[in-house]
């Protein structure tokens, strides 16, 4: 996705934003306006310099309240942008190649020592790159090769597995186009007694209907699955565990879209219970769907002020006095990241 300013000035009319265009390498299309009762976020950050595009939320343990938001600046001279919960820029990462997806993970082992770690995939080099937090230093020895060998490679989505067992941390990726088997490679992510992380690749998996692409990846560590948005399809199921099978679980969401089923994040109210977000990308809204369910069907659809949304992210713990049961952050195509409280969201569920 990219943005780019069409008129100087911009109005509302006819339920689309008149001065915005959002595009991609196959179309131009017209941003439709956010819906009169869309959820009104509690933040929303400075524009980014180029394509606001993903986030991920690291909850600091010791003080929650000390929680960053790391986004993505999709460009060729891309960033990452790191956030207070105010929505203010506490750091930038320069010089990334069109940085796409992040994801976060806690307590990989270093010098054995646990790590919290921030995952972003560099489309343009190939590479994931991978940062220490909360301090963002490197830690990737200048980053690590994913599909390697293919025609088809340009990593886009990631989101980071946890193994409960035995704590292993697993990075599942997806790229720009693929075969219809083996769309996804999944890495073991491991520290190299160095300092630094490496990557293998353990398996090759998931289904892909050919009709658009897959960007969105998103992981439930307590139940084991990962969930995969194929465009215009709908949302699939797998095992996260390498160990349990390629088998597909599900494909739900089919005709829940106006067009793109997207960015995928999950609300857990339980150790097995919550709800599984996925960004309904032209309605300005996201789906919501039982976590829990064998087969998910549509519970609710929640307008959102965010814009052309494909990147999410949600978690439950206590934030402070504005986000005391958690926040949802939506990336929205003006460039900019939006910071809704999760109580706002949950009185939208019936």
């Amino acid at each position: 996705m990219c943005y780019k300013k069409s008129v100087a000035v911009v109005v509302a009319v006819a339920g689309v934003v008149a001065g915005f265009t959002a595009c991609n390498n196959r179309q131009h299309k017209t941003i439709p306006a956010p819906a009169a009762d869309a959820v009104k976020p509690v933040a929303v950050t400075p524009v980014t310099q180029y394509d606001s595009d993903d986030l991920a939320i690291w909850i600091n343990k010791a003080d929650s309240s000390k929680s960053l938001i790391i986004g993505t600046d999709k460009n060729t001279d891309g960033a990452l942008y790191v956030y207070n919960l105010d929505g203010e820029i506490v750091k930038k990462i320069n010089g990334l190649k069109r940085p796409n997806n992040v994801d976060i993970a806690y307590g990989l082992l270093l010098n054995n020592q646990p790590v919290d770690i921030a995952v972003t995939t560099e489309r343009e080099t190939n590479k994931l790159r991978i940062y220490r937090l909360p301090d963002m230093e490197p830690v990737d020895n200048g980053g690590l090769e994913v599909f390697a060998g293919e025609k088809e490679r340009g990593p886009m989505g990631i989101s980071l597995y946890t193994r409960p067992s035995d704590k292993t941390i697993f990075a599942i990726v997806s790229r720009k186009s693929g075969p219809a088997q083996g769309y996804l490679w999944q890495y073991q992510l491991t520290g190299n007694g160095k300092g630094q992380v490496t990557g293998t690749v353990v398996r090759k998996f998931g289904a892909y209907s050919g009709k658009k692409e897959i960007e969105s990846v998103a992981v439930d560590n307590e139940l084991g699955y990962v969930y995969y948005s194929d465009e215009q399809t709908g949302v699939r199921r797998y095992y996260a565990d390498p160990a349990r099978g390629d088998q597909e679980l599900a494909l739900f969401g089919s005709g829940d879209f106006k067009a793109d089923n997207e960015g995928i994040s999950i609300y857990k109210t339980g150790d097995s219970t919550g709800y599984i977000l996925v960004s309904d990308q032209e309605a300005n809204s996201f789906n919501i769907y039982r976590r829990e369910a064998a087969q998910p069907v549509l519970l609710a659809k929640i307008p959102v002020s965010a814009i052309n949304s494909d990147g999410s992210d949600v978690v439950n713990a206590n934030l402070g006095p504005k986000y005391p049961q958690g926040i949802f952050v939506v990336m929205s195509t003006d460039k900019t990241f939006h910071f809704y409280d999760w109580r706002d969201m949950a009185a939208r569920i019936k």
